[in-house]
């Protein structure tokens, strides 16, 4: 290992990918250009609308803005009989949900007669959609989520352990499973506010396996991998040499689709380098045999590097660099781990770097800000996943199962135990794409093109129409999500000074 990198031997695998899981793309014409949604408009999606109706009922004296709610927050902490009844949930609710895109009334196809009474149809429509014990165990869940936020663990510790009897990761209801893990994550909270910090080991073959799995049952992975390797493609235009960068290529299901295109090109194929970022030397290693194997049998000249260190460790000296190459940086973004150290390190060795194209897709959830603001956002979020794994996934299925309790708890769980500015000691961006936006010197949008959509739209026709995952086109982007929530964001971006 020279340089912080190693190139991988060029031996067989031990095991072979499931490279029908991952699809190949195919090329796209303009004539497929129709996007699914021309208005932005999503449907309602029953859980989330539920637990927004649940918190209404909490309080009916709430402040105005999400900032005065968070300061009504902290000067509860010095009050001596703190009320969690009484605390302002419902506004941090309201204030710090995922955008909502085209939102629609909630008294859409109600008789007018039936909405005279102030949340009346609200009301009945959640208690309709699920169950009195469901409505509980989300009341006393968010009653939880406060006392943590004022440091009240003992009342917490109670509340917990009432809702660890009350939920279980197997229910039948969305709402009890959601229930169930973020009870789990917050529990993980209180010790460690006892104990102190706590980075927990991570089986990284594990999170890997149900990544894949995930990327077999819903269209969210396969968006980000499709519309990514688009934009890319269309950056490689015409280049001979080209490199890519993974800030965190995991098993590297994206680029069999995209090696195949660019070994079919009419130009010709390039060659090609890649630089896989990782936690384990191991597992990167392994993934760059499965690719160079996979290049091999297109005939395209094909290297790979590994750094088994975060991108914020490194200079840019430390990532092998050619003169003449076209380079492009792909970054899907989740919440399973901190993957590449603090974020302006990070964007500081981008600059460096002076990427062709970067391909960023981000989950439309917030990872800054305080526990409330954290648990507040990340409840919508999650009810919402919940509610897609439901609708098309029975409450058996092991499936299901194993999505959930290994990689939508793991996030869960590294957002409300293990993140946060006080305990990682460092602030995170909100928003990459703000940031992004904001270094207009520096990087320059690159509006998500109708092929990109074209190949969104032929990933949701892979799954049924009625299981209501819908797709977005705006500001340049592209937005995957379900029903009315925005889950997932494409967006595209060059370096100034690469143009």
């Amino acid at each position: 290992m020279r340089g912080g990198y190693e190139v991988v031997d060029m031996i067989q695998p031990h095991e072979q990918w499931d490279y029908v899981s991952t699809g190949f793309q195919v090329p796209v014409s303009n004539s497929f250009t129709k996007p699914i949604v021309t208005d932005n408009r999503f449907e309602r999606n029953e859980l989330s609308e539920w637990v927004e109706n649940v918190t209404k009922q909490l309080i009916d004296d709430l402040p105005e803005t999400a900032s005065d709610s968070l300061q009504a927050e902290t000067t509860m902490a010095a009050c001596d009989d703190i009320n969690v009844n009484n605390i302002n949930v419902s506004s941090l609710l309201m204030d710090y949900r995922p955008r909502k895109i085209a939102r629609r009334s909630f008294f859409d196809g109600n008789n007018e007669e039936d909405c005279n009474q102030p949340n009346m149809c609200d009301n009945n429509r959640a208690l309709s959609a699920l169950d009195e014990r469901g409505l509980s165990l989300i009341t006393l869940l968010l009653e939880c989520a406060v006392a943590i936020s004022v440091d009240n663990l003992g009342e917490a510790h109670r509340m917990l352990l009432e809702l660890t009897q009350m939920a279980s990761p197997y229910g039948a209801s969305c709402a009890e499973r959601v229930v169930a893990y973020f009870a789990k994550a917050m529990a993980s909270r209180v010790i460690n506010s006892w104990l102190g910090i706590c980075s927990p080991l991570i089986n990284y073959k594990s999170v890997h396996s149900a990544f894949q799995v995930f990327n077999n049952v819903s269209p969210f992975i396969k968006f980000a991998h499709f519309t990514s390797n688009q934009a890319i493609l269309e950056a490689f235009h015409r280049c001979d040499m080209v490199h890519i960068i993974d800030l965190d290529i995991m098993q590297g299901l994206q680029w069999p689709a995209l090696f195949h295109i660019l070994a079919t090109r009419m130009e010709g194929p390039p060659h090609i380098r890649m630089t896989g970022m990782g936690a384990s030397m191991e597992l990167l290693t392994e993934t760059g045999r499965q690719l160079y194997n996979f290049a091999k049998r297109l005939g395209l000249s094909f290297e790979f590097h590994a750094i088994a260190k975060k991108i914020s460790e490194l200079d840019a000296s430390m990532i092998p660099l050619r003169r003449g190459e076209t380079i492009a940086v792909h970054w899907l973004q989740h919440s399973l781990y901190d993957a590449t150290g603090p974020d302006w390190k990070t964007m500081r060795l981008l600059e460096q770097l002076g990427p062709r194209v970067i391909t960023l897709v981000e989950q439309d959830i917030s990872h800054g800000g305080s526990f409330l603001d954290r648990f507040v956002g990340s409840l919508h979020y999650y009810s919402t996943i919940f509610d897609s794994l439901g609708a098309c996934l029975s409450s058996d299925d092991p499936t299901r199962h194993r999505v959930e309790h290994c990689l939508l708890y793991r996030e869960i769980n590294n957002i409300l135990a293990i993140g946060g500015p006080a305990r990682s000691g460092e602030e995170k961006f909100r928003h990459w794409r703000s940031e992004l936006i904001a270094r207009n010197n520096s990087f320059v949008q690159v509006p998500m093109s109708g092929n990109s959509m074209a190949q969104a739209h032929l990933i949701l026709n892979m799954f049924p129409p009625a299981h209501g995952y819908s797709l977005a086109q705006g500001d340049g982007t592209l937005r995957l999500g379900w029903k009315d929530t925005s889950l997932f964001t494409a967006s595209a971006w060059t370096y100034a000074g690469s143009r």
